[in-house]
This record gives structure tokens, C-alpha cells and sequence, in this order.
């Protein structure tokens, strides 16, 4: 449920760059370039695992394509994104795709319960420094980026709506059909 907690943590946690509307979504109303903008590399992003102690950091994907999605146990779309990104993942792990989830609740409690419902097969992370989000300037619940094999943010989505899914799985294939930058080839 959003509260007005929930939408004062998100208004800290992007330096009060954000409106939230209607309790659905926080989105920016500045147009500050940032890390977390299509054509621009991706920052490392430290993140520790939502179900272990285990930590990770998106460079070591380098040579994947990461599609990063940030949620919350409060966000309607996002449950209804987690059947699509369980798809992906079966079908395109192999092919090199790795999906990341990282819950943006103050709580592990609420995604704990959340995923008791809406259980995940892919990657889940915790941004608990807020670091992360903040590099990437996230603005919204889900903010989907999908980065390339070369450490490229190359699309980014705010929101999830179930005719999304094509063009996020073209998207998807897109990045996959294409080959990593080499020294060589750079």
C-alpha cells in the first residue's frame, strides 16, 4: 500500500526531483541528464541479494544483457510484471539474458511477502543504500532498464502495462542478437 512514508522515501531518495500522482507512480519533472538515461553506460551498481547474504555488482554481467527492473511490494504493475520477467528468464537465460529484480520496500518484510504471492525465478537484489536507484535516477515503480552486453543503458521503461510485453521482449532480442564490443572492435 502507498503511504505518504512510502512517497516521502521516494522523494528523498531522488533529492525531491519527483511528484508522486495518484499513489501509483513518482515520476520527475526535471529533465537533469543522468547515468540513467538510453546511450549512457551503466554505473556498477552494488547490490546485495534479496534472499542471501551473497552481494552483487552489474559489471560482473559484462558480456550479458541485464534487463535491471526496480519494484515494489506496493506497486500494482509491478506484480503484474513479475509473470513476464519469469517468461524471459526461462526463455532467454541461455541466450545470455540476466534478470535482475531489485525491491525498493523499506522492509524486507514487504517483499518477503510480496514474493510469497508473486514468487520470482530471476536474480533478486536489494538496493539498500539507495545508491543504485539514485545513480540511475529511477522515477517510477517498476523503472525497467534494459543494458546491452557493453554496459549500455539502451532502453528505459517507467511502468508496466500487459501491452508492454512486446515491445519489451523485441527489445530484448534486439540487445541479445548482438554481439559484445571487443578491444578489437571498439
Amino acid at each position: 500500500m502507498l503511504t505518504f512514508k512510502s512517497c516521502y522515501f521516494f522523494l528523498r531518495l531522488l533529492a525531491k526531483r519527483t511528484l508522486c500522482l495518484t499513489g501509483l507512480a513518482c515520476i520527475s519533472f526535471t529533465a537533469i541528464a543522468s547515468a540513467g538515461e538510453s546511450g549512457q553506460i551503466s554505473p556498477p551498481c552494488a547490490l546485495s541479494s534479496l534472499t542471501s547474504e551473497q552481494k552483487t555488482n552489474l559489471k560482473q554481467y559484462a558480456g550479458q544483457v541485464v534487463y535491471l527492473d526496480f519494484w515494489a511490494s506496493w506497486c500494482p504493475p509491478c506484480a503484474k510484471s513479475f509473470s513476464f520477467l519469469n517468461q524471459l528468464h526461462r526463455d532467454l537465460q541461455a541466450d545470455g539474458l540476466v534478470v535482475i529484480g531489485v525491491n525498493m520496500d523499506e522492509h524486507v518484510a514487504d517483499a518477503t511477502k510480496f514474493l510469497q504471492r508473486y514468487p520470482a525465478e530471476f536474480l533478486l537484489a536489494s538496493d539498500q543504500t539507495k545508491q543504485c536507484a539514485t545513480d540511475l535516477n529511477v522515477r517510477a515503480m517498476p523503472s525497467s532498464y534494459l543494458i546491452d552486453r557493453n554496459g549500455v543503458i539502451r532502453y528505459v521503461h517507467l511502468g508496466f502495462r500487459s501491452g508492454d510485453r512486446e515491445q519489451l521482449l523485441d527489445e530484448v532480442q534486439q540487445l541479445l542478437a548482438e554481439p559484445a564490443m571487443t578491444d578489437e572492435t571498439q
